[in-house]
């Protein structure tokens, strides 16, 4: 049980606006404005400040929110393990990729063992799944592409080949080719937040090049669709081996690689700094056998 002024105080930093954090938390406006005033006075300094009639976390303020969320997370974990008869609850956040390719065997590893669980499991990029993580509604995740590491307890899961994939008729399957050959074909990539992008988009840095460089580039969110578009080239991809494993090995696509740009990427576990919790879950933070 902790004082109710840190959960005003987290509130506050998702409305970022105190009528709503008033209305969210069902109490007046100048009950939280009290509340966020006695925190800035215990501690000696400011945690919010308006510019230009924005509210704004101040870097304390920041450093406060990044403690609170571990100490709320917990001790509502807490809560619910000394709640008698309570059962296991578990809230897994992957990254597409994970999710759909990857990640099946423990669920079911799990679920096996524990077949009593409050289980859930959301699939989204890697971008939602960590705003999820810091709001403490997932107990860890399992993402891919680049993230601030230092803002959480993570791990290395495993690491992946990452290359180009196109028709097996294509012009460039089964070849090394130049950056100056790609940026003629239509890119068919997933969203902006997706580790998948993330990873393409910083080879293409590294080359003093951006998406802008190419004239046809779709946005596709789903890897099927994706898939089926690249088999019947109508464009070429760049996708994490197990997405396309099936399909290789089945001649309905063809690898090709980028030369002097080198794609891999990381599988990382992470959870909330000073996570009493995550000794629980070492049979999801290592790959498997």
């Amino acid at each position: 049980m902790l004082d109710p002024r840190w959960n005003t105080f987290l509130v506050l930093c998702e409305t970022m606006n105190y009528t709503r954090a008033a209305e969210q938390l069902c109490l007046t406006q100048p009950a939280v404005t009290h509340q966020i005033r006695y925190l800035e006075s215990y501690y000696g300094c400011r945690l919010f400040s308006y510019e230009n009639k924005v509210l704004r976390l101040t870097e304390a303020g920041m450093r406060l929110r990044e403690f609170t969320r571990s100490m709320v997370y917990n001790s509502n974990k807490i809560d619910h393990a000394m709640t008698q008869q309570a059962p296991l609850s578990l809230r897994v956040g992957t990254s597409k990729t994970i999710g759909e390719y990857v990640i099946a065997p423990k669920v079911k590893q799990f679920l096996r063992a524990h077949p009593e669980a409050d289980f859930s499991l959301l699939v989204e990029n890697t971008q939602v799944l960590l705003s999820e993580l810091e709001e403490g509604r997932l107990d860890f995740v399992l993402v891919e592409g680049f993230f601030e590491k230092s803002r959480y307890q993570t791990r290395l899961f495993r690491k992946e080949s990452f290359f180009g994939v196109c028709a097996p008729e294509h012009r460039l399957a089964n070849r090394c080719i130049s950056l100056d050959e790609l940026q003629g074909e239509r890119l068919i990539l997933r969203e902006e937040g997706s580790g998948t992008r993330a990873i393409f988009e910083d080879a293409l840095r590294r080359q003093n090049c951006t998406l802008a460089d190419f004239n046809q580039v779709s946005t596709i969110s789903d890897f099927s669709l994706m898939k089926s578009l690249t088999a019947d080239g109508i464009g070429v991809s760049f996708l994490y081996a197990p997405v396309v494993q099936r399909e290789l090995a089945a001649g309905t696509l063809a690898k090709f690689e980028v030369v002097d740009m080198p794609m891999s990427g990381s599988f990382y576990f992470a959870c909330l700094k000073d996570n009493l919790f995550s000794g629980l879950w070492e049979e999801w933070a290592c790959e498997e056998s």
